[in-house]
């Protein structure tokens, strides 16, 4: 008998565990919700049912497992056994709670920027200690999600993704920086390249129709990260309820007039456009190291030569496929873009003339007739010059300046020819009602509506002087 009770005293000490053998128990949180007590284990739990089913009272159980007789009592209640769940007192940041899970990931889950804007718009009382420690599951949560993600795919002619990088490179003995533009096609990984002197919105819409003619067409929708020259800044970035973002509306009519999607990354994270970040990182990395350039054109003709003939054949990484081969399959999905205007040259854009009589178009400046100071006239291109109107008529024609700040200056536009043509005017004399007529500024004669008859009695006039000037 005493060898049978030892060998039971051993299996339930095993059972038991090694806190149990040496009669202390696992004492951490108990039954009681919100109080401090003991946690019971699964074997524990077993071990307990099975002596108080052979006649062993509560106190003599609470003796041999070094428990609370209220532990014990709690044990013998429940029919099977439950784990330990600690009951969440309330905090005072409960009232926050959603605000907070929507702003962390806005402001990188810092808790001293998430503190500061609690007190000084929410009303906030607690200490920073306690966002600090609301904080942390949510960026542990945030990391491992950034761990796990999985690459989202799209099919061909879906989706392709745009983002600008910055190299540093030497034109001659200068150092410059030069802004690359990316787009980077999404099944087939295809990319177009194109280096610029800045970001502003005239090259993103010359890159992206570049890119179009590139191609032989477009997807359906384009990612893009919150670059300023497609989503407006709004002043409710900060506020309580995010809002949506407003398209800016030049680039709005740009994609109708294309007929694309514009699609926009979540707030800090852009990692959602990874496949044109890859791009941009490739271009940096095999590329521009160890190579030279004349200037901005001779980069670009490299960047194109290093396309074809690198990028495009290389064995892609992720597809283990050549972008070129994959996107035999990704061309026919293109919708196409052979034939239709440019936008840039469609769009007609107003400028108000200042007081040298000059307007400014992509960072150059050209004349119009000194009459139309302080008047809104409107800018068109068409091929290679500017077209610039007003009220519908044309008053100035330029050819398009290269890079930027330059001058274009047509003489007829001043004041000094304005002077020259009433002094020829007095000369000849002419008939009183069209003397009136010629008093006018150029810019005047350019805005005015007037009877064909003028321009026949303009000819005439004209041929008899002519004839005059022979004989003479």
């Amino acid at each position: 008998m005493e060898r049978e009770a030892k060998a039971k005293e051993s299996d339930l000490d095993l059972a038991l565990g090694p806190r149990a053998q040496g009669k202390v128990g696992a004492t951490v949180c108990g039954f009681d919700s919100g109080t401090e007590g003991e946690v019971i284990g699964r074997e524990q739990w077993s071990a307990i049912h099975e002596r108080h089913a052979t006649g062993v009272s509560i106190s003599a159980l609470a003796r041999e497992f070094d428990l609370d007789r209220k532990t014990v009592r709690g044990c013998l209640r429940q029919s099977t056994w439950q784990p330990y769940r600690r009951s969440r007192s309330e905090s005072v940041l409960d009232a926050h709670r959603d605000w907070l899970v929507e702003r962390a990931p806005q402001v990188h889950y810092s808790a001293r920027i998430l503190h500061q804007e609690l007190r000084a718009a929410r009303g906030f009382k607690g200490s920073y200690e306690t966002v600090k420690l609301a904080v942390r599951p949510l960026r542990a949560e945030a990391c491992l999600a950034g761990l796990t993600q999985r690459r989202f795919e799209t099919a061909p002619g879906e989706q392709a993704q745009v983002d600008w990088g910055q190299v540093t490179v030497r034109f001659g003995a200068v150092r410059a920086t030069v802004h690359v533009f990316v787009m980077t096609l999404g099944y087939s990984r295809r990319a177009y390249a194109e280096g610029f002197t800045n970001e502003r919105m005239a090259n993103l819409l010359a890159a992206h129709e570049r890119a179009f003619a590139h191609f032989g067409g477009r997807c359906e929708r384009v990612l893009y990260d919150r670059m300023r020259t497609v989503v407006l800044a709004s002043p409710h970035d900060a506020a309580e309820v995010p809002r949506r973002p407003r398209l800016n509306p030049t680039f709005a009519a740009f994609a109708d007039h294309w007929g694309f999607t514009p699609q926009l990354c979540r707030p800090y994270r852009a990692q959602t456009k990874g496949k044109v970040e890859s791009g941009v990182k490739y271009v940096k990395r095999n590329f521009v190291p160890g190579r030279s350039f004349e200037d901005l054109d001779d980069f670009n003709r490299q960047l194109a030569c290093w396309q074809a003939e690198v990028a495009d054949l290389r064995q892609h990484g992720t597809t283990h496929q050549r972008p070129i081969e994959r996107f035999a399959d990704e061309a026919s999905a293109l919708a196409p873009v052979a034939g239709q205007a440019s936008f840039l040259q469609a769009m007609v854009r107003t400028r108000v003339v200042a007081e040298d009589w000059l307007v400014s178009i992509d960072g150059n400046r050209y004349t119009v007739p000194y009459g139309l100071i302080g008047q809104t006239v409107e800018v068109v291109r068409a091929g290679g010059k500017w077209l610039i109107r007003h009220r519908g008529r044309l008053v100035a024609e330029h050819a398009v300046l290269a890079g930027r700040g330059q001058l274009s200056v047509r003489p007829e536009h001043g004041p000094g020819a304005a002077a020259r043509n009433a002094r020829r005017r007095h000369a000849s004399q002419p008939e009183p009602g069209l003397a009136g007529e010629l008093r006018r500024a150029p810019g005047e004669l350019a805005v005015e509506i007037r009877d064909l008859a003028i321009y026949e009695r303009l000819l005439a006039e004209a041929t008899r002087g002519n004839d005059m000037g022979g004989a003479r």
